[in-house]
């Protein structure tokens, strides 16, 4: 394992600009054609049924969010960007199992032990603040709760737009800090969203 990547932290582009305005809906409508793999392979890995109220943690225009409640699950998406949001409202009309909501993974607008599932779908290494945001997964997770982060697998020593992802040592290290914050069960899984190699990193609240 490099050292140098063991010491890069997991949310390494906390630094991000965001997703605002004109840029926002521009991505936001990108995102739409991309998500569709990770959003399949989180409900899989999550096993959303209709028992489910998913907390959607960065959702961006809602592909997730949409995956999810077709399993029958509730959905709560929250993303930090209003342009986002619009769009994953207009593409979503007329559903009232899913709930938009403008917040952060560290101020999540979501009940104490609400949700039965919790993810992070290509948005961990966007955090402001990892241990906060695990706070908030575990306080508004129900005991028996699943938090699931998948993360684009990235190389030692990438550049530029492929570091928007994970090393292993990064998806390790965000498993231990699943683990400081009192999830069990904790893993780490190499694993495919279509043909892309991503890290999967779940766990449970006791």
């Amino acid at each position: 394992m490099n050292d140098a990547s063991a010491e890069m932290p997991v949310n390494h582009h906390a630094d991000h600009p965001g997703f605002a305005g004109i840029t926002g809906s521009l991505f936001g409508f990108l995102f739409l054609l991309i998500g569709r793999a990770n959003a399949r392979l989180a409900t899989e890995r999550a096993h959303v049924s209709a028992a489910d109220h998913v907390v959607d943690v960065g959702c961006g225009p809602g592909t997730a969010a949409r995956t999810a409640a077709r399993r029958g699950a509730r959905v709560t998406g929250v993303d930090p960007s209003a342009s986002m949001l619009r769009i994953a409202q207009a593409v979503t009309r007329g559903r009232a199992d899913i709930t938009w909501a403008e917040g952060t993974a560290e101020r999540l607008p979501v009940p104490d032990g609400s949700a039965t599932v919790v993810w992070a779908l290509a948005t961990v290494h966007h955090w402001r603040d990892v241990t906060e945001g695990l706070a908030q997964a575990y306080r508004v997770l129900a005991p028996g709760g699943r938090l699931l982060a998948v993360e684009r697998r990235t190389d030692h020593g990438a550049t530029g737009l492929a570091t928007h992802g994970w090393t292993d040592a990064q998806a390790e290290s965000f498993a231990g800090l699943c683990r400081a914050a009192g999830l069990v069960d904790v893993c780490v899984t190499g694993d495919r969203a279509g043909r892309r190699p991503v890290w999967t990193v779940s766990g449970t609240k006791p």
